[in-house]
């Protein structure tokens, strides 16, 4: 009876670890997917300029991907990144073009460098508020963020009225020109954007896998309770992800505004599905504990590849949300079935060794 038994498990474990497998490599498999069919049927798709476009713009979600990849893990959302997006901006672009004028009637200009650090730092700073919001206040992720989302975007609505800051190519008696570098530069034939996010996906990549806070924030989304029993200072470790999450919407802000040389306020709008979007389908795991940079990057590939191979199909724009929605719910749906068979052949083998 026994050796019967083994003989019939034997099988199903096969199958079951086969398809565990296939689940933990869906997006390398959509990647691959999408790539194909859109090589076949949307024109020029694989053309050397279409590539390198493609890969800016899938540079612009990689980023947000990035600093929301942390915020699930720890079992938290942040809705705020693409207001974030938006207010930067124009942060950046009010400084270049106007400065800040003070009530005494004198006008302070920043260079550059010190326009592009103070654009970074508000971003740090919403992230810093969602972060005290949560911990200290005890206010619902989704909530703060939320609200958090209104605010930089009536925010960036009140620098200009509602208009656009345009022309931003600076003067050079305040060493403010050069701001195109960001986002039409380029160094050794790639856009400066992707060096950026090959240097902070390489970053985050390091944090996560090798050091303290890293542990701490799969510590964190894994058991909050048996993490702070444990010793780790869970509030720090969750302001310090939604901080990562504000700095990589500003760097988004100045990347975009550079590549137009414009600033308006409505930039980064439902910037935050996306990226929602694309961490979902990485891998990372909506309740926690579960996530890699890598996979996440990949994720916005296919996301990315998705819009733009759409756009050269003249799909309509309310087609496409369908599409993303749609691809939303699949991941999700794979996810908690990866998770529910990771389980089931976890306890096959218990059963099997003992």
């Amino acid at each position: 009876m026994m050796a019967a038994t083994s003989t019939t498990l034997a099988p199903k474990g096969a199958n079951g670890s086969a398809l565990l497998t296939l689940m933990k490599l869906r997006t390398f498999i959509a990647l691959f997917a999408v790539i194909i069919f859109f090589a076949i049927f949307a024109p020029n798709f694989t053309s050397t300029a279409n590539m390198i476009l493609m890969s800016k713009h899938v540079a612009l979600n990689a980023f947000l991907v990035m600093g929301m990849t942390f915020v699930i893990i720890t079992g938290g959302i942040d809705l705020s990144v693409g207001s974030i997006v938006g207010l930067c901006g124009m942060v950046a672009g009010g400084l270049i073009l106007y400065g800040i004028e003070l009530p005494i009637g004198y006008t302070i200009f920043f260079n550059l460098f010190e326009i592009v650090l103070i654009t970074l730092s508000i971003g740090l700073l919403i992230g810093l508020i969602n972060g005290l919001l949560i911990t200290k206040l005890n206010v619902a992720p989704f909530i703060a963020t939320l609200g958090t989302l209104y605010i930089a975007r009536g925010l960036a609505l009140l620098s200009s009225d509602g208009q656009t800051f345009p022309n931003l190519v600076g003067r050079p008696e305040y060493a403010t020109t050069g701001f195109d570098f960001f986002g039409a530069g380029r160094i050794l034939g790639l856009p400066v954007s992707i060096w950026i996010l090959i240097v902070l996906a390489l970053l985050a990549a390091y944090v996560a896998r090798s050091t303290p806070i890293g542990r701490h924030i799969f510590a964190v989304g894994g058991n909050e309770r048996a993490a702070r029993m444990s010793g780790i200072r869970v509030d720090v470790v969750k302001i310090f992800v939604y901080m990562f999450s504000g700095l990589c919407a500003a760097i988004v802000g100045v990347v975009i505004s550079s590549e137009l040389m414009a600033a308006h306020p409505a930039t980064g709008e439902s910037f935050e599905l996306n990226a929602i979007a694309a961490a979902v389908l990485g891998g990372t795991s909506m309740s926690g504990g579960r996530g890699t940079i890598g996979g996440t990057i990949i994720g916005a590939f296919v996301i990315g590849i998705l819009s733009d191979g759409l756009v050269m199909m003249g799909v309509s724009s309310f087609w496409q949300m369908v599409i993303k929605g749609l691809v939303i719910i699949i991941a999700v749906v794979v996810d908690q079935a990866q998770r529910r068979l990771q389980q089931r052949v976890t306890l096959m083998q218990m059963a099997k060794a003992g």
